[in-house]
Parts: C-alpha cells; sequence; structure tokens
C-alpha cells in the first residue's frame, strides 16, 4: 500500500518539474518566434518563417497537451510583453489558435497510446490541422486586421508577384498559407523528433 506522504511529495515534484519545464520552454519558444525570418520565394515576405512551435510540441509530448496549450499561450504573451505588437493582437491570437491545434491534436494523439509511431502520426495529424485551421484564421482575423494597414489589392499583388495565376484572398490563402503552414508543421515535427531523445532528461528529469 502507498505511503500518503510518499505519493503527496512524488506529486509536487512532478508538479515543481511541470512548471520548471513549461516555464524554460514557454522562454525558448519566445525567443525563436522573435527571431523569425522570410522565405520570399515560397511566400510573400511578411509572412515569416519560424520554429517557435517547437517547445509547444515538446511540452505536449513530454507532460501532455495542455502543457502544449500552455507554452503556446504564454510565448505569445511574453512576446507581446516584450517587442509589442503590430497587429492589434490579430497575429498572437492567430499564432495562438493554430500552435495550440498543433500541439493539443499531436499530444492527445501521443498521450492515447504512447509509442514513436503514435508521436509521429499525433505530429503529422498537428500539422495537418494547423494547415486547415489557416485558412479560416487568417481569412476571418488576421487579414480583416492587415487590410487597416495595407490595401487587400497590394496583398494579393505580393502573392500575384510568386504566381501570376491567383486570385483573391481565400485563393491566395489555400495556395500559399496553408500549404506554407503545413510545411513548418512537418518541419517542427522533424526537429522535434531529432532533439527528444537528447532532451529526455531535462524534459522529464533526471534518470527518467
Amino acid at each position: 500500500m502507498s505511503n500518503p506522504a510518499t505519493v503527496s511529495h512524488s506529486r509536487r515534484a512532478i508538479s515543481t518539474r511541470a512548471i520548471t519545464v513549461t516555464a524554460m520552454l514557454s522562454a525558448v519558444a519566445c525567443v525563436l518566434n522573435i527571431f523569425d525570418f522570410p522565405i520570399p520565394f515560397l511566400i510573400p515576405a511578411f509572412i515569416k518563417m519560424d520554429i517557435a512551435d517547437l517547445p509547444e510540441l515538446l511540452a505536449a509530448f513530454s507532460l501532455g497537451p495542455w502543457y502544449g496549450v500552455t507554452v503556446t499561450f504564454l510565448k505569445n504573451l511574453l512576446k507581446v510583453i516584450i517587442k509589442g505588437t503590430s497587429t492589434a493582437y490579430a497575429g498572437e491570437l492567430c499564432n495562438f489558435i493554430l500552435g495550440a491545434a498543433f500541439s493539443f491534436t499531436a499530444g492527445v494523439i501521443y498521450h492515447y497510446k504512447k509509442s514513436r509511431k503514435s508521436a509521429l502520426i499525433g505530429a503529422l495529424a498537428g500539422a495537418a490541422v494547423m494547415a486547415l485551421l489557416s485558412i479560416p484564421c487568417n481569412y476571418f482575423i488576421s487579414y480583416p486586421v492587415y487590410t487597416k494597414f495595407m490595401a487587400i489589392d497590394k496583398i494579393i499583388a505580393a502573392y500575384q508577384a510568386i504566381r501570376p495565376g491567383v486570385n483573391g484572398l481565400l485563393e491566395c490563402l489555400i495556395i500559399f498559407n496553408a500549404p506554407f503552414t503545413l510545411l513548418k508543421g512537418l518541419l517542427t515535427a522533424a526537429l522535434c523528433f531529432l532533439v527528444y531523445k537528447p532532451l529526455s532528461p531535462i524534459l522529464h528529469g533526471a534518470g527518467k
């Protein structure tokens, strides 16, 4: 029979570790989010690539899906505090929605049956969900705000400079943004599989 004092101490230790790891991953995610970069030959330069979803995915796999969501939220909160916002918070809101969907989907699938295969399926499913959600998120949240700073014709022209045949914002989001977001998710998943094992002692605690 378990000693109640031992169980209580174990739970406190797990809770303390989870809080510490969550805070650490949130800080790393914030830094990665700040240091984004354009890929102008794939998508207009005002849309940036980053790997800030990596710490969220690590949290979801190591601690649970809700920890991935928490890291996503804290990442955006820290960025606003440190750097401010240039998108009236629309960019941060969309980033939170997409990152939370990615990490939560991957985390739920992995924790349902913990294995390398389920982690891979979870990461791929999360990337797909994030890509699909990017269309309504951008169409209904981001771009209505962006058009206050840049005319919609200029925004579409930036897409047409890469592929002249596109016509209309929705088509641009389907042809450019969704695949770009999927690529971002797949890159994040690949990096996660590369670094998860070396980081496991930190994520799970020494000796785990």
